[in-house]
């Protein structure tokens, strides 16, 4: 029996989503046969035992070094951007997913193009503000106005004309300090799973594809039903393109565990990429445990999987 720390909550926009990802994990531990330790950390940062008790940072240490792996499932910053990667790593207790360089690389958007350019791979056009230069910034055209550093589509607004681009950025701000304003990118909707295994290998999940309009917001995510189609229907031109774009990034941005890859597919067929996110969301009805439950792998089989091999 593995004891496996499960720490959820956080202080971003996505603590109520990061609960369930947490809930959903402990259930899938409870029935894998493993000892699940839950850890909430509230909205203020405070971290707190399974009984809902306060507990300092000595107290998180000691709970975390009792136990064999940790398995992290707090979404946004404080969580994914590898800040709990890191305390891991300085408290010496094996870490499910990736490592600090890379979480915080790929929680930061505008740092993620940057890498999968490099790569190759093709990226929307667009600009980073701050409060500073957004003072004097004009749009153009159609745009997607987005936080640089977070999640669950928080703060993300389709702007189709320049009038309504103040209230956009108003939006972002939000969320983050540094804001990411890109060209509208029109195609389908693509997410690519990645699970890294300890030999090397890559399995890739069949992939899914996101039916919806405009900005698949958070009301869209999770205010009922998502239109999510698995596997996406691709021809095998495509399917190899995004697959070989997936993979690449996670192993440039060093990744471990599973991550998501989101694109868009023109026209063209040549992808765009979105988004890269190394703690996506985990509920046994989140976009990563479908696609792999499409290619055989239950919730309890993937999250045991994720475990035994961070153990």
């Amino acid at each position: 029996m593995t004891r496996v720390a499960v720490i959820g909550g956080g202080t971003s926009a996505e603590h109520e989503v990061s609960l369930a990802s947490a809930a959903g994990v402990v259930g899938a531990l409870l029935e894998g046969g493993h000892d699940p330790v839950a850890l909430t950390i509230d909205r203020d940062g405070d971290w707190h035992d399974a009984g809902g008790c306060l507990i300092g940072l000595p107290g998180v240490v000691h709970v975390l070094r009792t136990c064999d792996v940790v398995l992290p499932m707090v979404h946004g910053r404080g969580g994914e951007d590898g800040a709990l990667a890191a305390l891991c790593a300085f408290v010496g207790v094996p870490c499910v997913g990736t490592p600090l360089t890379g979480s915080a690389i790929g929680m930061d958007k505008a740092a993620a193009k940057l890498a999968a350019a490099d790569l190759g791979i093709r990226v929307a056009s667009g600009r980073v503000l701050t409060r500073a230069s957004a003072a004097g910034y004009e749009g153009t055209g159609p745009a997607v106005v987005k936080p640089v550093g977070a999640g669950s589509s928080r703060g993300v607004t389709l702007v189709e004309d320049a009038a309504a681009l103040p209230a956009a950025l108003a939006a972002a701000f939000e969320h983050d300090d540094r804001v990411l304003v890109e060209e509208v990118v029109r195609g389908r909707e693509i997410d690519v799973a990645v699970l890294g295994r300890p030999d090397g290998s890559r399995r890739v999940a069949p992939m899914l594809e996101i039916l919806r309009d405009g900005v698949f917001d958070f009301d869209a995510k999770y205010g009922g039903e998502p239109p999510f189609v698995v596997p996406a229907p691709l021809d095998d031109a495509t399917w190899a393109r995004l697959r070989a774009d997936a993979v690449a990034l996670y192993d440039a941005l060093g990744c471990r565990g599973v991550a998501r890859v989101d694109f868009f597919v023109p026209d063209d067929g040549v992808p765009v990429f979105n988004e890269i996110n190394t703690v996506p969301g985990f509920t046994p009805a989140s976009q990563v445990p479908r696609m792999f439950a499409a290619d055989g792998l239950s919730y309890v089989e993937l999250v045991d999987l994720l475990v035994a091999d961070a153990s």
